[in-house]
């Protein structure tokens, strides 16, 4: 009964992390993403931690393969593996799931607010490093990483609501979700 509890938990986690991944080919504005929340939800609920990157990573990969590929194809003239950049993209990706393992290891309200917070900062950070180290835009000096940090300042805030809001949704529909149903609830005996 236990295994089979522990496979439910990990299936719906898993399908919660999908569907946000996926929710990216909605329309939306610009940078509200379920990036930093996708992140934090694998770090604070998956009992291994491989599966707190591994899952959110590859359900984001997914969702950029159909972005890249479907959504955007017309834009590409072959079929994009990863998009320039990528790499950084991943890297804060893993960074905030990382920071989560940390901050959330008790799930409340402050922690959540504080990691979601923390999550804006490490992609706003990190995906614009990606920008100006990757791209051709901006002049490969310090200047040329500050006008790039600067014009990304116009996005920051949308990703402060992405963040915020797909961390309540993901967090409040597992909360919700094992409220009504009991087998969904974590036995602190079975938890990491």
């Amino acid at each position: 009964m236990a295994k089979n509890k522990i496979i439910l938990r990990f299936s719906v986690i898993t399908l919660f992390i999908l569907l946000a991944a996926l929710s990216r080919l909605i329309p939306h504005p610009a940078n509200f993403a379920p990036i930093g929340g996708m992140a934090l939800f694998g770090a604070a609920y998956y009992n291994r931690r491989a599966w707190a990157f591994v899952i959110p990573v590859v359900s984001m990969w997914i969702s950029d393969l159909l972005l890249n590929n479907v959504v955007y194809g017309a834009y590409f003239d072959r079929f994009v593996w990863l998009y320039n950049g990528a790499w950084f993209t991943y890297g804060a990706f893993i960074l905030i799931a990382l920071m989560g393992l940390f901050t959330l290891q008790k799930v409340k309200v402050p922690n959540l607010l504080f990691s979601a917070l923390g999550a804006s900062v490490i992609f706003f950070l990190v995906s614009n490093f990606g920008v100006w180290f990757s791209g051709t835009m901006y002049p490969r000096d310090i200047d040329g990483l500050m006008a790039c940090y600067t014009a990304a300042i116009p996005f920051f805030k949308n990703t402060i609501m992405g963040d915020l809001f797909y961390t309540a949704l993901l967090f409040g529909a597992l909360e919700l979700s094992a409220h009504r149903f009991a087998i969904l609830r974590v036995d602190h005996h079975l938890a990491r």
